[in-house]
């Protein structure tokens, strides 16, 4: 099966009053986020600048089913690290917020120089009922001391201001 063609978007988060997050795409997009609620943290709302709403739910080993409140086919994403997580769709999304003035140029450029030789490891297409419930399992078990997610659990329980170099912001 074809890899789909890969590109970029970055995106820098606003903490807002009522601690949800104002995220806004370089390709112009906006998305409002917050916590649903269930799934202990590991489930995130959202709606966009272009009528669109759904979650995201933080699974287990680093991926993230994104589902589309209008029935469209869930997307998948698998978080790389350092604030990128590449979807099934060849988007890659990376996050800017965390670095800022010289310091985040710097940074940046190292990221997309690393990323030019690094693979990164595509997310899956499609995951059945008990694949996605088997990652819930583990992430619960490893929440619990049962062991390390790679992915950990991360969630928007503690959102803070951007600052940092947390990548479980769910893509």
């Amino acid at each position: 099966m074809p890899q789909p063609q890969r590109r970029e978007i970055t995106y820098t988060d606003e903490l807002l009053a009522d601690r949800t997050v104002h995220r806004r795409y370089s390709d112009g997009r906006q998305e409002w986020r917050g916590t649903g609620g269930g799934a202990g943290g590991r489930v995130v709302t959202w709606r966009d600048d272009r009528g669109l709403v759904g979650t995201d739910e933080l699974l287990g080993q680093r991926i993230v089913k994104r589902v589309y409140g209008d029935g469209r086919p869930a997307v998948y994403g698998r978080e790389a690290g350092y604030g990128r997580t590449l979807w099934s769709d060849g988007v890659l999304t990376v996050n800017r917020t965390s670095f800022g003035g010289r310091l985040g140029t710097v940074l940046g450029a190292v990221t997309a120089g690393a990323l030019v030789g690094a693979a990164l490891t595509m997310p899956p297409t499609f995951l059945s009922p008990e694949e996605e419930e088997e990652l819930r399992r583990q992430a619960e078990a490893s929440a619990s001391g049962g062991g390390g997610d790679a992915g950990g659990d991360g969630g928007y329980g503690d959102w803070g201001d951007g600052s940092g170099d947390s990548d479980d912001d769910f893509g």
